[in-house]
């Protein structure tokens, strides 16, 4: 199979990959730019990030690449709006937008012409997206890393927004070889978006334990996280997930109030900020459902590559 080009509003991606926006800082501008470069669409994730740092990410991209850079910001960030304003003062491609999302970013998208793609996991969801203005669709079913809008599976969620509106379609969650690109699109999708792949890359800001932590995981080692931020989770158990599960007491010591709603159980912030340090005892590690499927780490180049060869070896 050969993979055709993906097209959001004036943008064409050569190669219909989108890759994830994985906060707290494990995709930042090297690993946009890396798979800028390869023709697929790059992606700062914003969320947790100051105004002075997007401005510098997103600068640096556009030093490393000439290709499609796009940001993904957490719409349950208390400052929302001034991150994803930045990003488009900045001139950034697209911005993606998971856990919700409202009229006034579409708004936002039309004014300067930054084509605006919410993350959705239901048909109903995608029809009032394409009501507001948006210029494609992430659909994300239970097999994607971190926080999660459903408890179904991608590949029963795409032909349902497929069949419902005339819009890119890009399916997320558990997608790590070609031949899961290649299931995709037999399911309608245009386009594919995947992260999991990509934490495991040379080109992430994930700190080496993190990485090994992935390497080394078994599927029982997956579960599903009660997050602060009132939505689950998927990620790997390890010595702070051990903590939740036995009622520690992980409450903040104090709060910057960097979410709309919070339950404070823990802050997920400074948990998911540890865990890209490397700090594998106090830190929360988001990861697909299909993780134990990734055995190495490799430059994003040759990620690509292997995806490529895979598709292309697939009927």
């Amino acid at each position: 199979m050969k993979l055709p080009e993906l097209r959001i509003g004036h943008l064409v991606a050569k190669v219909p990959i989108v890759q994830g926006g994985m906060a707290i800082r494990v995709s930042t501008a090297p690993l946009a730019a890396a798979v800028a470069n390869q023709g697929g669409i790059g992606v700062i994730a914003i969320t947790g990030m100051t105004v002075d740092e997007i401005r510098r990410e997103i600068r640096l991209a556009r030093q490393l690449s000439s290709g499609i850079i796009g940001v993904n910001c957490l719409f349950a960030a208390r400052e929302f709006a001034t991150l994803v304003k930045t990003a488009i003062e900045e001139g950034i491609d697209l911005v993606i937008s998971g856990a919700g999302f409202s009229r006034d970013m579409f708004q936002w998208g039309k004014e300067s012409g930054t084509p605006i793609v919410p993350i959705v996991s239901s048909a109903r969801l995608a029809k009032i997206a394409k009501k507001m203005g948006a210029a494609a669709v992430v659909v994300e079913g239970k097999e994607a890393g971190g926080h999660l809008g459903t408890d179904e599976s991608m590949k029963k969620i795409v032909p349902e927004v497929v069949a419902a509106v005339d819009l890119p379609v890009i399916a997320a969650g558990g997608i790590i070889d070609g031949r899961d690109i290649v299931d995709a699109f037999k399911l309608g999708a245009q386009g594919v978006q995947m992260a999991t792949r990509f934490v495991a890359s040379d080109e992430s800001g994930a700190a080496p334990e993190f990485k090994e932590v992935y390497l080394k995981a078994t599927h029982d080692d997956v579960v599903l996280i009660d997050s602060p931020v009132g939505l689950p989770g998927r990620g790997l158990k390890n010595p702070f997930w051990h903590k939740m599960e036995n009622g520690e007491d992980i409450k903040p010591r104090s709060c910057n109030n960097c979410l709309k709603e919070c339950t404070r159980r823990f802050c997920i912030v400074e948990a998911l900020d540890r865990a890209q340090k490397g700090d594998m005892e106090r830190g929360l590690v988001f990861s697909g459902e299909y993780v134990e499927r990734i055995k190495d780490v490799l430059p994003v180049k040759t990620i690509f590559e292997r995806l490529l060869q895979e598709v292309e070896a697939c009927d």
